[in-house]
């Protein structure tokens, strides 16, 4: 075929696959693109990426609020059956004072603004207030079975564990007025802690077996965790990385650990007899354990997930509830069926002092300590 001719076929059939195309669309203009936002260096990319959570950062030794860092160090220890709360100075070990209390005091709990200590007086049905920098107690506050005490990660409400009442009263944070209350369905809600985001507060319930993952701000029970009849689930603590949560059980002797995400049991860690205090180390690294039934405290390995030591008390005690000094070096410990206070090396293991107390110690309160904002109890800081 001679190369004019073919060059006409071609032209008359590229008319025709356009005539058989589509119709053009009219034209439109483009939208104007977005401004770029510089993306940051891939390292930076790669160390965000990587970069591992601690609930407990703000804990270090010598990170006080504004409001905490000039406070005379105190220790606070309600006596149950003494109906006192005795203050410790911690630098002689000596105690300097004694309160008279309400009927059956429990624990002494920083407010969530650092600003008041609150003695929880279960029987007497009140809250009163201790100005730590005076050290000293001011009038008490009508509130129904206070247990334990804690507050929402945000500072809204303050929530009161009723364990009698079996009930979580949602209260103001200030004034301790009841907002709402929400029934649980278990017995003796008493401890708890929140996961990372704040979202789920999870609850003890010492004398059903179980536990209680709880929507606060709705609120709502989510979910119920069975940890087998018979059983006491006690303290709860958050691990540093936020997904997992470990609960101590005086009846189990040991610590069970909870899925923070689909809050399931995955494991369990015998500590010794009458598991019942959880304490985390300055550096993130432990979790103390006191065992009341057998005098010791033993140490868990976050990292590890194992028990890697257990500090005795010479001759045995009950080891229940407290906390670790500011600068990380001591764990002190109510004596509850001995009418002291312990206070361990947390760098040895070794008992430093034993002290002499009211009768039934409890859930004493080393204050002020590094943090933010108090969650509650004894003092569990973010």
């Amino acid at each position: 075929m001679r190369l004019p001719r073919m060059l006409s076929m071609l032209g008359a059939l590229s008319i025709a696959v356009i005539s058989c195309s589509a119709p053009a669309q009219p034209m439109m203009a483009a939208p104007e693109p977005a401004p770029q936002q510089p993306a940051p260096p891939q390292h930076a990319r790669t160390s965000a990426h990587k970069a591992p959570v601690d609930v407990y950062a703000h804990d270090r030794p010598g990170m006080f609020s504004p409001k905490a860092k000039d406070l005379t160090p105190r220790v606070y220890v309600p006596n149950s059956e003494s109906d006192t709360v005795d203050v410790i100075d911690p630098r002689t070990f000596r105690v300097v004072h004694r309160y008279r209390m309400g009927s059956l005091p429990q624990h002494v709990v920083p407010s969530w603004d650092l600003r008041t200590l609150w003695v929880n007086e279960n029987k007497g049905n009140r809250l009163t207030p201790i100005d730590p920098v005076t050290g000293r107690p001011g009038k008490p506050v009508p509130v129904e079975d206070p247990y334990n005490l804690y507050f929402t990660p945000d500072g809204s409400y303050a929530l009161v564990m009723a364990e009698r009442l079996n009930r979580l009263d949602f209260r103001d944070p200030h004034t301790m007025r009841l907002i709402r209350s929400l029934p649980v369905p278990c017995r003796g809600i008493n401890h708890g802690d929140f996961t990372a985001d704040g979202s789920v507060f999870l609850a003890s319930c010492e004398f059903s077996g179980q536990m209680v993952a709880i929507d606060w701000k709705r609120p709502r029970v989510l979910k119920t965790i069975d940890v087998h009849a018979g059983n006491m689930p006690q303290d709860v603590k958050l691990s540093p990385d936020g997904r997992l949560f470990y609960v101590a059980d005086m009846m189990a002797d040991g610590v069970w650990i909870i899925d923070a995400r689909t809050f399931r049991r995955t494991g369990f860690l015998h500590t010794g007899k009458g598991a019942h205090g959880l304490y985390v180390s300055r550096d993130s690294r432990s979790l103390y354990v006191s065992n009341r039934g057998q005098g010791t405290v033993s140490v868990i390995s976050f990292g590890r997930r194992k028990v890697v030591d257990r500090w005795r008390i010479p001759g045995g005690g009950s080891p229940d509830m407290g906390g670790v000094s500011a600068d990380g070096k001591q764990l002190w410990l109510s004596g509850r069926y001995h009418g002291v206070v312990y206070v361990f090396s947390t760098e040895t293991g070794k008992l430093l002092h034993t002290i002499k107390v009211g009768r039934g110690p409890h859930g004493l309160c080393v204050y002020p300590q590094p943090g933010r904002y108090s969650l509650g109890h004894t003092g569990v800081f973010r």
